[in-house]
């Protein structure tokens, strides 16, 4: 019988962390689980990332309101995933908004990708009886969108698929700061079964072009200063090559599944193996990058089923 995913074993509380990343604007952190970040404007707040539940998003409001008393008015969601949307109720806002791509990707995969996360990582669902359903935004954009907190800026675009197809970035040009969802994170490994690897370089040369002095990441510490955003955009850079260059290989001269992941282990556990959640993504990360080195553009469809036939055949 093959071992469980090293996710359903992870069920160590984070530490959570509050960081101001500029005038108003605040990283909530939990040592590699799923961020949130919170933008306060003349009279209202907004949400970026939901968590995966009501209750788990109390523990962010709790912090918005540890800096400011205005009413939450807009929750923004940078793609359609569980761990990052299913809280949103708790924030009791008049707006939520995604990507047209990310709305459309609710339709066609959310309830089976609510259904994976929850099998593969269960620690992340803290309260799950409390989600009142699916996810759905009073409001979508194409490429781009601007929000207006009172005079505060804040501009909402598609710069490229590289996490999932519709991921959106959130910048505050007043503090030159970008909310980048999982495009980016800081020692933590990127997820990448719903990823576009051919794309996602050229996405973050996208988010390099603004020149950030601060950017809160999907996964990991607050990125404070032109240093860290460098460091933090080019070791996301090295994590997707470094996984999607030896599954390539093997898939264009005909190797299997089992081979590929073989493969990406001996190029990215010594440099990745320490960083949060690596050996939970790595199954579906291989899996991924395997499928679009043999030209599967959209990534197929995660069920609980298809967990744990992958994972059956990686182990061989």
């Amino acid at each position: 019988m093959a071992k469980a995913f090293a996710s359903q074993g992870d069920m160590t509380e984070k530490k959570i962390t509050f960081d101001e990343v500029g005038d108003g604007l605040w990283a909530f952190t939990a040592e590699g689980d799923p961020n949130s970040g919170v933008i306060i404007g003349d009279d209202s707040v907004m949400i970026v990332e939901a968590q995966a539940t009501p209750r788990l998003a109390d523990k962010v409001i709790e912090k918005v309101r540890s800096v400011t008393d205005k009413p939450i008015s807009h929750v923004v969601l940078s793609h359609y995933h569980a761990v990052r949307v299913l809280g949103a109720s708790a924030y009791g806002a008049d707006q939520i908004i995604m990507s047209n791509k990310a709305r459309s990707m609710v339709v066609e995969r959310g309830q089976e990708d609510w259904d994976s996360e929850f099998q593969r990582f269960p620690r992340l669902f803290e309260g799950y009886e409390s989600i009142p359903g699916l996810t759905w935004p009073t409001t979508t954009f194409s490429d781009s969108m601007t929000v207006f907190l009172g005079s505060r800026r804040v501009d909402i675009s598609h710069v490229g698929r590289a996490h999932t197809a519709g991921d959106a970035v959130i910048y505050v040009p007043d503090q030159n700061v970008m909310f980048t969802g999982d495009i980016v994170e800081d020692h933590s490994a990127c997820y990448c079964g719903d990823g576009h690897f051919g794309d996602w370089g050229g996405t973050l040369d996208a988010i390099k072009a603004y020149d950030l002095d601060a950017i809160a990441p999907g996964r990991g510490d607050a990125l404070i200063g032109p240093a860290a955003v460098e460091r933090a955009i080019e070791s996301t850079r090295d994590f997707v090559e470094s996984t999607y260059r030896p599954a390539a290989k093997v898939a264009a001269r005909g190797g299997s599944l089992k081979e590929a992941w073989d493969a990406v282990r001996d190029s990215c556990d010594p440099k990745f193996s320490a960083y949060a959640i690596y050996e939970h993504c790595l199954p579906f990360n291989v899996a991924r990058a395997y499928d679009e080195a043999r030209g599967i553009d959209t990534p197929r469809i995660w069920t609980a089923e298809r967990d744990l036939e992958m994972w059956a055949a990686l182990q061989g």
